[in-house]
């Protein structure tokens, strides 16, 4: 059988070969006749493989190749019962960890509503301060979810002498040792306790919409809220009214409930900072995840162990 490898979206891969055979690439653009005869499909975050997505794949396709930590962008139990295996490319720790510590500087010294009042030609010497900002060095870090990325964030504020606070679904005693962070089983006693929160959880049914008016009501009317994991685990209606009201001090998001789509008044708050999804936007990160999502499809095609599947 003839190698086929089928793309969600252009992307800028190599040819590749799969056993010394040239693999044919083709590009899905609505049409699901393109999967006949494929074996793999290569997506990415921005793509929703969904339930009736998937009913209609070919029996062929063996392997979802998705590029991104996160796959809440598949309907993982629709691919599992179709006997399809689905790979995320988890090389994005780092780099997303140092976006995440870049937001909480930007939005605790208020960077966006500065470098607005300079380039507005606001600055001058009857009008020297713009914007107050909030001390990082010391502050109490409340950190939502603990795995690589969390642990990754907990490390550079260690750096900044930070009390390293966290949540999750369980207890992870070595990491807690190594950073000396302290658990909360529960979640709104930590938001309670922080002057800065930085979102690191996965997206499932259990963490939308995590951060909503309830959980924003617990929090420090003065806290600093930075979100690099995943846009829906904020529900941006309750953020929007909360900021508007002077409840937050400042903000932080790489990501968004509906991206690419941003709530029109997140865009007029000057208290918030947004950058468009760029947690892996680095040529080093970049370059790994296609190099970690190419390795799954050449195993598949190969016959190989997939090197990163999640069901």
């Amino acid at each position: 059988m003839k190698p086929i490898l089928v793309m969600t979206r252009p992307l800028p891969f190599p040819e590749l070969k799969a056993n010394g055979e040239s693999i044919e690439t083709r590009l899905f653009e609505g049409d699901f006749s393109v999967f006949a005869q494929a074996q793999v499909i290569c997506s990415t975050s921005l793509d929703a493989l969904d339930h009736n997505f998937i009913t209609q794949l070919p029996e062929s396709i063996k392997l979802i190749a998705n590029i991104g930590v996160g796959y809440d962008n598949i309907d993982l139990a629709a691919a599992t019962a179709k006997g399809i295996a689905v790979t995320n490319t988890p090389v994005v720790t780092e780099d997303t960890a140092d976006l995440a510590f870049s937001l909480i500087l930007a939005a605790s010294r208020q960077l966006t509503a500065n470098e607005k009042f300079l380039r507005n030609g606001q600055w001058s010497a009857t009008n020297p301060i713009g914007c107050l900002g909030k001390t990082v060095h010391g502050a109490k870090l409340g950190i939502i979810g603990f795995g690589e990325i969390g642990q990754a964030v907990a490390r550079r504020a260690k750096a900044f002498n930070m009390e390293i606070f966290y949540h999750g679904p369980r207890r992870k005693i070595d990491a807690e040792v190594s950073l000396e962070a302290v658990y909360f089983e529960n979640l709104t006693d930590m938001l309670a306790a922080s002057d800065i929160i930085s979102i690191n959880c996965p997206l499932n049914e259990n963490t939308h919409h995590l951060i909503n008016a309830d959980t924003i009501a617990t929090m420090r009317p003065d806290a600093i809220l930075v979100n690099t994991g995943r846009g829906p685990l904020i529900d941006e209606s309750a953020l929007v009214g909360a900021m508007k009201k002077g409840h937050l001090f400042a903000a932080g998001l790489d990501v968004f409930e509906h991206e690419p789509e941003i709530h029109d008044q997140l865009l007029t708050l000057p208290n918030v900072t947004l950058t468009p999804h760029i947690g892996s936007a680095t040529s080093q990160c970049r370059g790994a995840m296609a190099a970690c999502a190419i390795g799954n499809i050449l195993a598949q095609m190969e016959g190989r162990i997939l090197l990163t599947s999640v069901n």
